[in-house]
C-alpha cells in the first residue's frame, strides 16, 4: 500500500513549518579503525519544511553550520573542521535542498541536492512522517525521521590512514540520521 497522501490527511497544514533545531538532531556515523562506529552531531542547523497539498509537491531546505561538528571529542572534532574533512572555514556551511518527495510502502523517499565541502551531490534519503500533533503553547509540532549514507570522498574529504591490517582509519561511507521536529505556520 502506498503512503501517498494529501498534507490535510496527515494533520499536516500546507505552508512553511520551521525546523526546531531545539527538539531536532541532525548525526552522522562513520567506522572507526574497522571496528567501531563513531558518531558527530551537528549542534548548530535551521531549515523549513514547505508543506503543499499533496506530500509528494512538499519541500525541504536546510543549512547547517560545519564547525558546529560534536564528537565529545575536541582533538577529533578540530580535525574534522579542518582542511582534511568539511574545511569549515572555507566552506562554513552544509546545504541540502530537496528535488523530490515520493511515496513508498510504508515511508517516503527524499532526493535533494546536498553541498559539503563546496561539492554539490544528488542524495537519498528515507523518510519517515512520524506523525503531528498540538502544542501546548500554541499551533501544532510535526515529527520526522530521515535515514541515509553518503560516501565522504564524492565530496572531496579523501584523507585516511591506513592500519597494519590494512583496513582504514576512518570508512567512506558516512551514515546519516535525523530526527526533526517542525513548527506548524501558526505556532
Amino acid at each position: 500500500m502506498s503512503v501517498a497522501a494529501k498534507s490535510s490527511e496527515l494533520g499536516l497544514t500546507p505552508g512553511i513549518w520551521s525546523i526546531d533545531p531545539m527538539h531536532s538532531t541532525v548525526e552522522v556515523i562513520v567506522r572507526h579503525m574497522v571496528v567501531s562506529k563513531v558518531r558527530g552531531r551537528f549542534n548548530e542547523f535551521s531549515g523549513t519544511i514547505n508543506v503543499a497539498e499533496s506530500v509528494e509537491d512538499s519541500t525541504v531546505e536546510a543549512t547547517i553550520k560545519a564547525a558546529s561538528i560534536f564528537t565529545a571529542q575536541e582533538m577529533r572534532d578540530n580535525h574534522l573542521r579542518s582542511a582534511d574533512f568539511l574545511d569549515a572555514e572555507q566552506f562554513p556551511e552544509i546545504t541540502f535542498q530537496s528535488t523530490a518527495i515520493t511515496a513508498g510502502a510504508s515511508s517516503y523517499n527524499m532526493v535533494g541536492d546536498l553541498t559539503i565541502h563546496g561539492v554539490t551531490k544528488s542524495i537519498e534519503l528515507n523518510l519517515e512522517f512520524n506523525g503531528v500533533d498540538a502544542h501546548p503553547q500554541g499551533g501544532h509540532r510535526a515529527g520526522f525521521s530521515a535515514t541515509g549514507a553518503i560516501s565522504r570522498k564524492d565530496f572531496g574529504m579523501e584523507w585516511n590512514a591506513v592500519l597494519e591490517s590494512g583496513g582504514v582509519m576512518v570508512s567512506d561511507k558516512v551514515n546519516i540520521e535525523l530526527e526533526i521536529q517542525a513548527a506548524s505556520p501558526q505556532a
